[in-house]
């Protein structure tokens, strides 16, 4: 930080995507909202910022957020509250409902987005304050099924084995299922790189996205096939001989079992389970195969499947076969999305992890851990249950009765989001700790406000396995605390006045002591290193270390040094079209929003930009149902029904429809997705399910008019981008400035006004939601005569 009479400027990161670019915020000592710039000298995003990275500070603002604890009254209102006394309520309740139902009934679900320090607390605070297996975060919701392939194959997992600056100077890369101009804008310039040096980009997406327009091969696949695309290319690299045999037998173990599920999969029968024809599938082998090196990166395209294990498994075999892992410029990654995604899911929130991707059921593990913590290694819990599984369970007599949340909104972000919210309000206790009144936090018994991330230092690991320290610029306001704080204070009053520091940086000298020697060891990065601008990249086990940048040259993570082919078969989809579900549906983000949008839908510039959801569909579809652009579309699934605004699109296939997951209401993409659950990963199958698409209000004599998929291939136009995206070029000059910054009437009321709303029992899905088939009237938990911000967006 540095200050010069009037501002002081400070060096820090972007709050949002794995990136994690590095940027300055200039605050003015006499107050107001800091401005926002990017750093050029910083090598991932070299000085280029999205419109999320552009507005991020747009929540410091006085009245954005909240700024005092909350607490249900016996009338069902949420009322302020001293910290004491809801502190003391949280204490109280999580006592006693492990008094009466034991330590398992008391639950904690975290976050991909918390800093290295929080989730290693909060790991800590789950197994030695609460002792309680019940803990996992949103992360299974995005990484899992990458993470656990990855491990499978190459005895370790890190987003990205090897530097983004890689990308441009390898031969090929194939992009599977991830739309970087729209969810990391930033990381484009890498793909224009690659092309700009010769190599070539081939985009693997049922859309045809902004990043499939810059690609030189687009493969448009059914939503859910990827895993028999990925075995069908694998085939033909064995018949064309594009096999790297010296590769295979020195550095790998499994290649029989591979080739004998890949030669099951031939390229007419990839092509009719797929939709990739047959001249594309060689088309993508000799482009992948002719360089030297090659990459395949996915995304959630192929890992948010209930065989995404499998999926991503079935890529990186593309990869051994070919000898294009463990060699530079080549490999296997992931493209990792949330802002501390990697680190969030090394040091202790996930269900069975222990910090430093060490094992709960590993007896070394559990001894070295329990050591630092100086507790006995018995006396910590086993694995819990997964993200899904955690919050289907809650309010059950075997699930828990009580639940903290931690940077998390799942009333919008879980899988069969009705059934989750029922979930949730069926707890006898809910606990979200949270910047804004978020959909979750509205159902909570206490909701505490916590700092946000320009208010507190904290370490976080991007998708390089890169560690940085992202420092605060300002203090947060009066009646905001830091998590750290939260976890320091209900640990002493649940008996442990020790051990849970408020200091993050303490905080993390503690972690790289319960991580030396582990997989993710960080033993070797300090604040001290960091705040001197060293890029470490874990492993980093000794203060003098360099880290680790790239993985895998000499020999993979497992202890004989060799990787596994997965050697998986194809499956179907755990929910396939039928009579009465004709068409697909796919989901993901948009370019202006994140995650379940509970920050960014408070951003006036970017609701602006993009105020609500929509159901994007191919114009085939659309006139089969009569309908036209902005005319109101009811999706059904098997588990619900949503309702959005039609977007005619030659980018979408016509047996698909495509919805963005970042609104509540009646537009909430995730009361539509299927919660069947990955063997593995225990990851949800957000990305494909049947659903039945019909013209809002419109009925005929044989009932609601609904499409049926037209016959024949794909086509493969294109259409211009959809409002206030811009050009895969502008990918990072999203809205300006002007207005971004200044305080919204459209924000949600200030804490110090009572926010009165039903009973638990009377709750509904969230302050959006109407009863099935009831008039919507408007949010709910808001006050007569206070501002309120309605982000559903469309007609209504």
């Amino acid at each position: 930080m540095t200050t010069t009479g009037t501002e002081t400027t400070t060096e820090t990161h972007c709050p949002y995507c794995a990136l994690q670019c590095g940027m300055r915020l200039r605050v003015q000592v006499d107050g107001g909202v800091p401005e926002v710039s990017g750093r050029e000298e910083f090598p991932v995003n070299r000085g280029a910022l999205c419109g999320k990275g552009q507005n991020a500070a747009a929540l410091l603002a006085p009245g954005a957020r909240l700024t005092e604890p909350l607490v249900r009254d016996a009338a069902g209102a949420l009322a302020p509250a001293t910290w004491d006394e809801a502190l003391d309520r949280v204490a109280a309740a999580f006592r006693h409902t492990a008094a009466r139902y034991g330590r398992a009934a008391v639950g904690v679900f975290g976050g991909g987005g918390l800093t290295n320090e929080k989730a290693y607390l909060l790991g800590k605070f789950a197994r030695v304050a609460l002792r309680t297996p019940a803990i996992d975060y949103n992360g299974r919701f995005c990484m899992s099924s990458a993470a656990a392939a990855s491990r499978a194959a190459f005895g370790l997992d890190r987003g990205l084995p090897f530097p983004l600056a890689d990308i441009p100077r390898t031969g090929c890369v194939i992009l599977v299922g991830s739309n970087p101009a729209d969810t990391m804008p930033p990381a484009v310039r890498y793909l224009r790189e690659l092309r700009a040096n010769g190599g070539t980009l081939i985009v693997v997406d049922p859309r045809r996205t902004r990043t499939a327009e810059l690609a030189d091969l687009h493969l448009q696949p059914l939503p859910g096939t990827d895993l028999a695309l990925a075995l069908g290319l694998l085939h033909l690299v064995i018949a064309g001989g594009h096999v790297d045999k010296e590769f295979v037998a020195e550095r790998t173990h499994g290649f029989a079992a591979a080739r004998a599920a890949a030669m099951a999969h031939w390229p007419e029968r990839v092509e009719a389970l797929t939709g990739v024809s047959v001249s594309q599938q060689r088309e993508t082998v000799r482009l992948f195969t002719a360089p030297e090196h090659a990459m395949v990166l996915t995304a959630r395209g192929p890992e948010q499947q209930s065989k995404g294990t499998a999926t991503v498994g079935a890529w990186i075999d593309l990869c051994l076969a070919t000898g294009r892992a463990g060699r530079p410029y080549s490999g296997y990654g992931c493209l990792t999305g949330q802002g501390n995604g990697q680190g969030g899911r090394e040091h202790g929130q996930k269900a069975d992890q222990l910090p430093g991707y060490r094992s709960l059921t590993d007896p070394a593990d559990r001894a070295a851990v329990a050591a630092v913590w100086g507790v006995a290694p018995e006396e910590l819990p086993g694995a819990g249950t997964s993200a899904y599984e955690l919050l289907d369970g809650a309010g059950r007599p075997d699930g828990v009765r009580s639940l903290l949340v931690m940077g998390s909104n799942p009333v919008v972000s879980a899988p069969d989001a009705r059934h989750v919210t029922a979930r949730l309000r069926a707890l006898d206790h809910l606990v979200v700790c949270d910047v804004v009144l978020s959909e979750t936090a509205r159902l909570a018994d206490v909701v505490l406000p916590v700092a946000q991330w320009a208010e507190e230092t904290g370490t976080l690991t991007n998708l390089e396995g890169r560690v940085l320290l992202r420092r605060a610029a300002l203090d947060p306001p009066a009646g905001v605390r830091t998590d750290l704080h939260v976890l320091h204070a209900l640990a002493a009053r649940l008996g442990h006045p020790g051990g849970f520091p408020e200091d993050p940086e303490k905080v993390f000298a503690e972690l790289r002591r319960a991580t030396e020697g582990a997989p993710a060891d960080y033993a070797g990065i300090s604040y001290e290193r960091l705040a001197a601008g060293e890029a470490l990249h874990w492993p980093c086990p000794a203060p003098a270390h360099p880290g680790t940048p790239r993985l895998f040259l000499d020999r993979f993570g497992h202890p004989d040094g060799r990787a596994r082919f997965a050697a998986p078969s194809h499956r179907p989809a755990a929910e396939e079209p039928d009579v009465d579900y004709p068409v697909r549906l796919t989901t993901g983000r948009t370019v202006h929003h994140y995650q379940s949008g509970a920050q960014t839908r408070r951003v006036p510039a970017l609701t602006t930009a993009d105020p609500g959801p929509y159901v994007e569909i191919h114009p085939h579809l659309a006139a089969s149902l009569g309908a036209t652009e902005g005319a109101l579309l009811t999706v059904t699934s098997r588990r619900g029904t949503a309702t959005a605004p039609a977007r005619l699109s030659t980018a979408i296939r016509p047996d698909t429809v495509f919805m963005p997951f970042h609104w509540p209401g009646a537009g909430r993409a995730n009361t539509l997705t299927n919660p069947a659950l990955d063997p593995v990963s225990r990851m949800p199958e957000f990305k494909v399910c049947a659903v039945r698409v019909e013209a809002a209000q419109r009925k005929d004599a044989e009932g609601p008019r609904h499409g049926t998929p037209p016959r024949g291939p794909a086509p493969t136009g294109t259409t211009a981008a959809p409002v206030g995206h811009g050009s895969p070029e502008d990918g990072c000059r999203q809205p300006g400035p002007e207005g971004a910054r200044s305080p919204s009437a459209d924000r949600k009321p200030g804490p110090a006004t009572a926010l009165p709303s039903p009973p638990r029992e009377a709750r509904r899905d969230g302050p959006y939601e109407a009863a099935p088939g009831a008039a919507r009237t408007g949010p709910r938990d808001v006050p007569p005569g206070a501002p309120h911000h309605t982000p559903s967006g469309g007609p209504r």
